[in-house]
């Protein structure tokens, strides 16, 4: 373990551990409480570690009025045209289903948490006991929500989105102050979906570094591509919105994962992981073996005692148990100290009268 590693529900989070996959629920259950409990199920297959929620209501995120902001008006956004409050409406997970939600996770093993939205959703995920916390990226400047989840002194997972680095220092001041010993920052491109050009993984080590946390990637891509790029780069959390079908609709599912492209993602991030290494030359202790498919020196005649070798001699072929191929043209010219057998493999003690620079 390193200083800074993280440990949630007894899930070890650092570099030495494999990738910590959170599935995202956020609206995808389509106000369905059968649905949210088949995607927690669907997420177990999957071998997801963690489910996610979001603990808010639409009186709790904005207020129901008409007026620029209120409604969304971004050409380019999936939600053009619609209420925020409809929206949130629309999207929220009801509270009398967290308890449900929480009891599934944990018959299921994985561990489930969520991100609260005000001091209310605060009381309410700690009266479930929730492990972890999780800051949303638009939440993240919101310094008094920081302070009342990081005094509950359990692990807190922020979103940075599209904060400044001096936002993100203040951000993690402010929570260390309040009692937060224990951070994970994800790297998130707070558009949705977000484009692979605008998700500057290179930002990740340099977060790390700057910030003295774990860091992940909170990834809303197509694809699980930017999420396996993302561990080599040292990401440590990997969070990806999911849904049971992108064909059955509902706020997030346009970028969010099905069954089996979950799985793809636990699969690879945990390959991209264990192939991260360190700096190695030379066969590893699984290649050894292959060193004999390696050309080297070997005898391509029977060839008498006293002989002078010349190149019908001799032959670089595979496999590599003669001499290495560079010594070829110093051979050329000894002769044979003892009658040698075509198939031969090569070695000094074969020839007399090398040449001097090839002492051994």
């Amino acid at each position: 373990m390193t200083n800074n590693d993280v440990t949630i529900a007894g899930r070890l989070i650092g570099t030495a551990f494999e990738p910590f996959v959170i599935a995202e629920m956020s609206g995808n259950h389509n106000q369905s409480l059968d649905r949210a409990l088949a995607i927690v199920d669907a997420a177990a297959d999957a071998g997801a570690h963690a489910i996610k929620l979001q603990t808010y209501t639409a009186d709790t995120m904005t207020l129901d009025v008409e007026g620029k902001g209120f409604t969304i008006d971004a050409d380019d956004s999936l939600w053009k045209g619609r209420k925020l409050h409809d929206l949130y409406a629309e999207a929220h997970t009801p509270w009398d289903w967290h308890q449900a939600i929480f009891d599934r996770a944990t018959q299921q093993g994985l561990i489930a948490f969520s991100s609260p939205f005000d001091d209310t959703a605060v009381d309410l995920l700690e009266s479930l006991n929730t492990p972890a916390y999780k800051i949303a990226s638009f939440e993240m400047t919101h310094l008094p929500l920081v302070r009342k989840v990081a005094s509950t002194g359990k692990p807190l997972i922020i979103s940075t989105g599209m904060a400044t680095l001096g936002e993100i220092e203040q951000t993690v001041l402010t929570a260390r102050q309040a009692g937060a010993k224990e951070i994970v920052l994800l790297k998130c491109t707070s558009t949705y979906p977000a484009s692979p050009e605008n998700t500057n993984l290179r930002t990740i080590p340099h977060l790390r570094e700057a910030m003295d946390v774990q860091v992940g990637l909170s990834d809303h891509t197509m694809g699980v591509g930017a999420s396996v790029a993302a561990v080599a780069f040292g990401a440590t959390v990997i969070e990806k919105h999911f849904t049971l079908s992108r064909a059955d609709g509902g706020v997030d599912s346009t970028f969010s994962l099905e069954p089996n492209e979950l799985r793809q993602l636990v699969v690879e991030t945990k390959r991209a992981w264990q192939a991260i290494g360190g700096v190695s030359y030379g066969p590893t202790g699984a290649q050894v073996d292959a060193i004999q498919y390696r050309r080297s020196i070997y005898l391509a005649e029977n060839v008498d005692k006293g002989c002078r070798i010349d190149d019908r001699h001799i032959r670089v072929i595979r496999p590599g148990h003669g001499l290495a191929p560079k010594h070829f043209e110093e051979l050329i010219g000894t002769t044979a100290t003892r009658d040698l057998t075509k198939g031969e493999p090569a070695q000094w003690g074969m020839f007399a009268q090398l040449h001097p620079a090839s002492s051994h």
